[in-house]
Formats: C-alpha cells, structure tokens, sequence
C-alpha cells in the first residue's frame, strides 16, 4: 500500500508525512511548552529552580505528536471524510499510518514525561493529544470545542513543561495558561469567521455562524482584551514578572491595527501579535528586566500631580472624541451626568471617605478644582472609548456591505430575501 498520493517509494511517503508539519501552528505550542519549563526555573526556586533540558526535551516531543495527530487526523476527515479539501498529499492508509505513527511518538514520549516529570506532567499532557485525536470529525462541528481546543492545547502545554520541570503547579503558570487561552481563543474565533459562507453552508458552528460574523468579532475582541487587561492585572498584583505588560502592550498595538480589517488580514496580523506577546513574556520570565526598578514617581509634581493625569488622560478623550466626531454628543452627555456626580463627590468628601494630598488646595463649591475635572475627564474618557470602538464597528460594515453604515451602526445594505420574513435568524448566525 502507499503512503503518497502522487508518487510512490520511500522519499514519497517521507515528503507526504513530513507535510503535516505546519510550522505556523506547530510552533506556538512548542514554544509554549519551553515556555512553562523557563516558567518554572525562574518563578518558583523553592521547587528546583532550575532549567532542566532532557525533561523539557521530552516534554516538547510529546507535544509535537500531538499537534502532528491534530494535522493529519483534520487532513484525513476533510479529505477522505468530508471532501471538503482539493487535495492531500497521504493516502487513506498513509493517514492511517501517520496516526498509528503519532500515536506511538505520543505514548513514548508520555511515559517518559511521567518517568522524568512526575505524575502531574503526564496528566496535563495527555489531554493534548486526546484533543488533537479528536478534533476532527468530533470536535470540530461544535463552537465551543471547535475554538476552544487549540487555545487549550496551547495553555496545557504550559501547564505541562511547568510540571515536567517541578512536579507540581503554582498559581503563577495557571495564570499565564488563563491569559493565553483568552487571547487565543479570540483569535481563533476571528481565524473562523474566514470561512463564514462556506461553514454555514454546510452547518459548521463555527462561533462566527453561530452568532453572526459582527457579534463574533465583538466577542473575539472582549477575550482578547480581557486577556491582555490580565497580564496587567497579575502584574500589579505581584503574580507577573514587571515587564510582562510590555508583550501586552505589543499585542494590544496589533489588536488595534486589525480591528476593521478583514478576517483574512485581520488573523495574520493577530497571529504575528501573539508572537510578539509571547516573546514579550518570555523575555520578562527569563531575563527579568525592570526587576527591582521602582515605579516612576510623578509625586515630584508635588500639588499638581493629581491635575497633571487629568490633563493627561482628558487630552486623550479629547483627541479620541474629536477623530470620531463624538465631541458635541460626549459633552452633552457628560453635562447631564454633572450634576449627579457633584452631589455624590461633595458628599463622600464631606463625610471622609476618601482624601487628596496631592492637589493644588483650590476649592470650587465646596470640593476641590480637580474633582471637578475628574468628573469631566472620567465619563468623558469612557464616552471617547465607547465611540472610537463602535466607530470601527460601523467602518467595518461599511467596508464589507460597499454602503454607508447606518447611525446604528447596523450596515445599510438591504438583506437577503429569505432573512426579511420574521427578522434576524439566530440559528444562521444573521445579523
């Protein structure tokens, strides 16, 4: 029997196997891996504290097996299953032989993980292959599962080069796995939405047909930034190391050039931006930069310091609000929320539940100059937010409907005759 489709021998079948290995997806789990493991030797020196290189090793080969299962299993059911791919360079058996090939990489290098790393490691790394094994025909028709199953492959592999090298967890590798999950889940939703026409056509639930391409878009960016606000957030918190934020920030800049783009480009881009943040985490849990530099003071302000951010941040809700043509209807809004704010600020002073040291000592009706700003820049700055978001929202339809976008921000073109009956079919994923 071969194993290649267009020639037979051995070079064929070893240039049809090695085919499966897609270094775009391959790659970032890999690297995850070597990630906890370096996780590990930097974070948490009362467990080892140590880098331990043939324990890592193994730990990297079990997973490329299972992310070479995940390959040639979805190769072998949209090919031979499905008929869904033009073509595929292994034969039925040469799928066949792959797998069982896999397989068997798997299992050796699973019992090595559990020899070397402790019972633990074995654990969290198995599920990996289970998922890749079933990603296709059983997890891939299901949104939840079909989105979810390489993000969590990527956050096991952490988990799992931890526990190879320590034989345990800890919080801050669990966290790390949680960050990635979110971020890469919400690429994934965006990497879907690519074959929206063709998933629905044939009833793939794909998070993008299940709830319409721009919902999906919302939700893909709400994980996304949920994720890059964690780094920040186990940062301060202690959890992080202190130049983690700088891969956040890094993808959080090429989450901002993709927004409004295409799904195509947009996932090229988001892919390249979570590169960055990986390598932006693994530069900060390696080499420790910034460790024990302390935060910049700008108490040298002295009175002013609390008017010096207002006028920071009020200038960026300015700017944001003037580029989305917000201005008039922000002020209009922040007028009307003035008064209530006033009442409530005099009065929490006034009974002491909070002070302000760092201001000028002017006073206005009874509460200091700043509160008065503060009560400005605050609702002003989340109005700015709110409209340079939906402001992309409606750019996007208008782009992918070729027609001015509605003040809704719903797109203006007209829809398909079949969805005009009842209103939006949910089950499609129509918007």
């Amino acid at each position: 029997m071969t194993v290649a489709r267009d020639a037979a021998g051995p070079a064929a079948a070893l240039r049809a196997f090695a085919s499966q290995v897609h270094p775009v997806f391959m790659l970032p789990p890999l690297a995850a891996s070597v990630f906890g493991a370096v996780l590990a030797a930097g974070t948490v020196p009362a467990l080892g504290g140590s880098f331990a290189p043939a324990v890592a090793g193994v730990h990297v080969v079990a997973i490329f097996f299972a992310v070479y299962t995940a390959h040639v299993k979805d190769g072998y059911v949209d090919f031979h299953w499905r008929e869904e791919d033009d073509d595929h360079p292994l034969t039925v058996f040469g799928c066949r032989a792959g797998l069982v090939g896999a397989a068997a990489g798997f299992l050796a290098a699973l019992a090595g993980v559990a020899t070397l790393g402790g019972p633990v490691a074995a654990a969290l790394t198995l599920p990996t292959w289970i998922i890749g094994y079933l990603h296709a025909p059983q997890l891939d028709t299901n949104p939840v599962t079909a989105t979810g199953g390489y993000p969590a492959g990527i956050a096991l592999a952490i988990l799992g080069g931890f526990a190879a090298q320590t034989g345990t967890l800890a919080a801050t590798p669990v966290a790390f796995a949680g960050v990635f999950l979110l971020v890469l889940t919400g690429v994934k939703v965006i990497d879907d939405a690519k074959d929206y026409d063709y998933d629905r056509s044939i009833d793939k639930r794909t998070v993008a047909v299940t709830l319409g391409r721009r919902r999906a878009r919302r939700f893909a960016y709400a994980l996304m930034g949920v994720g890059v606000f964690g780094v920040v957030a186990f940062t301060v918190d202690g959890l992080f190391p202190p130049f983690a934020p700088a891969g956040a920030v890094a993808f959080a800049v090429v989450a901002a050039l993709a927004t409004g783009r295409e799904p195509k480009t947009a996932t090229m881009l988001l892919v390249r931006g979570a590169y960055l943040l990986l390598a932006g985490l693994l530069l900060a849990v390696f080499f420790r930069p910034l460790a024990g530099v302390p935060l910049p003071d700008i108490t040298v302000l002295g009175g002013y310091t609390y008017l010096a951010t207002e006028i920071l941040f009020g200038g960026v809700a300015f700017t944001l609000l003037v580029r989305a043509g917000a201005l008039r209807r922000a002020l209009a809004t922040v007028a009307a929320v003035y008064p209530v704010a006033y009442l409530w600020d005099w009065y929490t002073l006034t009974v002491g539940v909070f002070s302000i040291p760092m201001r000028t000592g002017v006073e206005l009706l009874g509460i200091p100059l700043e509160e008065h700003l503060f009560m400005l820049v605050v609702p002003g700055f989340v109005l700015a937010v709110h409209e340079t978001v939906h402001d992309r929202d409606k750019r996007a339809d208008t782009a992918r409907s070729g027609q001015p976008a509605r003040p809704d921000g719903e797109s203006g073109r007209e829809p398909p005759a079949s969805d005009r009956s009842t209103g939006p079919d949910r089950s499609t994923g129509s918007d």
